[in-house]
């Protein structure tokens, strides 16, 4: 039986230590990584919203490059809005640029009303190579 092993990325942000959770958890060959936002390395959020899609799009890949795995090794993505209908059009034009192509990962958004300061949040499982 696998043990369950901490993944974080290089040069990590402060949230993961303010709110003691990991980037992510390797159990096997599965990667469940935590929600990620658009925090800046002192875990405020870009005020910007395409800024802070892009953002948690990139710390995401930073935490899937950790581990060993990229983009196209997820399986599941699930996002979280505070105003899906006003921020869905920004959400996808950066979500074409990260999944240009299929196969696409499967993805359900969830409209909140409250991320702790941020307006969107991507967390993901995914199925990364063997180590």
């Amino acid at each position: 039986m696998s043990r369950n092993e901490p993944i974080f990325p290089a040069g990590r942000h402060a949230l993961y230590e303010q709110h003691g959770y990991s980037a992510a958890i390797r159990s096997g060959d599965l990667l469940f990584v935590s929600g990620q936002v658009g925090g800046r390395p002192d875990g405020s959020p870009e005020p910007d919203f395409a800024k802070q899609v892009q953002l948690a799009f990139d710390n995401l890949q930073a935490v899937l490059d950790a581990a060993g795995c990229g983009l196209s090794d997820i399986v599941d993505v699930t996002s979280f809005h505070t105003d899906p209908e006003a921020q869905i059009g920004t959400v996808m034009e950066v979500k074409s640029r990260v999944f240009p192509q299929p196969p696409y990962p499967n993805w359900t958004a969830v409209g909140v009303t409250w991320l702790s300061g941020f307006d969107f949040e991507i967390k993901v499982i995914a199925r990364c190579p063997a180590k």
